[in-house]
This record gives C-alpha cells, sequence and structure tokens, in this order.
C-alpha cells in the first residue's frame, strides 16, 4: 500500500527543500546540544561558530553568527 502524501499541492521539490531544511535545522539543534562547533559560510568565507554562537532557529531561517559572540 501507497503512503499518501503530507502535501499534496507542493512540487517534489518543494517537497525535497522543505525536508532538506527541516533536517540542516535539526542537524545544527543537535550539535548545539551536544556542544559541537559548526561552519557555515558568511561573507564568501567559511566561518566556525562555538556551540555557544549557534542559534537555533526555524527551518527556513538562515544561520549566522551571533552579534558580538564571534571570537
Amino acid at each position: 500500500m501507497r503512503k499518501r502524501n503530507k502535501h499534496p499541492k507542493l512540487s517534489f521539490a518543494d517537497r525535497a527543500e522543505k525536508a532538506l531544511n527541516e533536517a540542516v535545522a535539526e542537524a545544527i539543534a543537535e550539535n548545539r546540544r551536544r556542544g559541537y562547533p559548526i561552519a557555515i559560510w558568511e561573507k564568501g568565507r567559511v566561518v566556525h561558530l562555538s556551540p555557544d554562537q549557534i542559534e537555533v532557529r526555524e527551518a527556513d531561517v538562515k544561520y549566522s553568527t551571533a552579534p558580538g559572540k564571534r571570537k
């Protein structure tokens, strides 16, 4: 039996992008909980964020360094 689509009006590409964004948000939140740093791309270069610099937000928000916490 086939599973029913939870989002029938979204295209396959939109559903894939939504799933990817949710997975990235969960991975970022998990790194913060476990105390692991992450690396992001900011202003044309790689920036490493320590766990206290990571701001966990909703899946559709882009991540950047927290103001005033950059080393």
